[in-house]
């Protein structure tokens, strides 16, 4: 049976426009339209910041000051960095990523039923879409921290127990690694790190499995569309395929996988807290047309009650909570197509 979401079918008036698209360009001298050339050529493949996470365990004074400044320069010049001896084993997550290539292969028909997941827990393709440039050409598990030991219960007869129990082990570990993180850029910030202990909490966090299938339009389709994350940060455990993508400078760049690394970015929540310091870059995955892609990211989130303000003046952006945030990135996505994030929220916003 197969295993891959119909895109081609779901979306084949897309597709279809897209011929048309590229057939007028052959007859026309006037410049693409916006959509026909999706996936943007990459000039340079970039290494991320690498962080040793030893010295804030075992280091004395000046390496834990060390290690903590990296960070925060990372966070600041890129919003994205990586991570070493950060807690997490290597049996954790190579049991995690077995866990979840074992689930995706099932068939499609099987993971579309909702009676044998939790309700919302699998996603694939954007049925927002109404152009290529906003379709998502994989499939993912979005999986509350809440709902990991019944989110696979039914599955298979129960023959994802195992998967639960990966998923809980991976989760739990990752959970105090971004604590650990969000604690420490609070302090370069002279902020308060106990806000996170006190508004983080694992209810409201939760846990997002991808696959990104092989798919046959790599230069016009993506495999997640450019976004930024609507967190405080995120926490990405990628296979070696590659197909990470970032935004630095005005140009994007490819992301080299490092097998021993943890992926961290900083999301549009943190930099609103720390009024701009932090940023939150914008990113994507580009599709490969041999080859499948796994992904697991863990976003840490605050409740939904929680203000967020800079405590600085003058302030970016003004105070909001994390409702808000989220009701309104939903609104402008179902209105606009896309997500407008952070802008909407600054304090000269229209």
């Amino acid at each position: 049976m197969e295993i891959d979401p119909p895109f081609r079918e779901a979306y084949k008036d897309l597709l279809i426009d897209k011929k048309k698209q590229m057939k007028q360009m052959k007859n026309s001298s006037a410049p693409p339209l916006s959509d026909t050339a999706v996936v943007s050529n990459i000039i340079e493949e970039c290494e991320l910041p690498l962080i040793d996470l030893q010295p804030l365990v075992t280091g004395g004074p000046l390496e834990r000051e060390q290690c903590k400044n990296q960070m925060a320069r990372a966070s600041r010049e890129w919003g994205f960095f990586q991570v070493v001896n950060h807690g997490v084993s290597r049996e954790i997550l190579d049991r995690m990523r077995k866990e979840q290539m074992k689930v995706f292969k099932q068939p499609f028909e099987r993971k579309k039923e909702e009676d044998k997941f939790s309700a919302g827990t699998y996603r694939w393709g954007t049925p927002t879409a109404t152009c290529l440039r906003q379709l998502a050409w994989s499939e993912a598990f979005h999986i509350p921290m809440t709902d990991i030991s019944t989110s696979f219960d039914d599955v298979g007869g129960g023959s994802f127990n195992s998967l639960s129990s990966a998923i809980e082990q991976f989760a739990t570990t990752v959970a105090d690694l971004a604590q650990k993180l969000a604690e420490t850029l609070a302090e370069n910030l002279g902020r308060k790190s106990s806000f996170f202990e006190e508004n983080c909490v694992p209810s409201s966090c939760y846990l997002r499995m991808n696959r990104y299938p092989p798919c046959p339009f790599p230069a016009e389709v993506f495999g997640l569309v450019p976004h930024t994350d609507s967190d405080f940060l995120t926490i990405l455990h990628q296979d070696q395929v590659g197909g990470l993508q970032l935004v630095k400078d005005g140009r994007w760049f490819a992301v080299k996988p490092n097998p021993q690394a943890l992926i961290i970015n900083i999301g549009d929540l943190f930099q609103a807290w720390s009024n701009g310091a932090y940023k939150s870059v914008e990113h994507r995955v580009v599709t490969n047309p041999n080859v499948e892609r796994f992904s697991t990211a863990y976003f840490f989130c605050p409740s939904y009650d929680t203000e967020i303000e800079s405590g600085c003046e003058p302030s970016i952006y003004r105070r909001f909570s994390f409702k808000e945030y989220r009701q309104q990135v939903q609104e402008d996505v179902q209105k606009l197509g896309y997500k407008v994030g952070l802008p909407r929220f600054a304090v000269n916003a229209i």
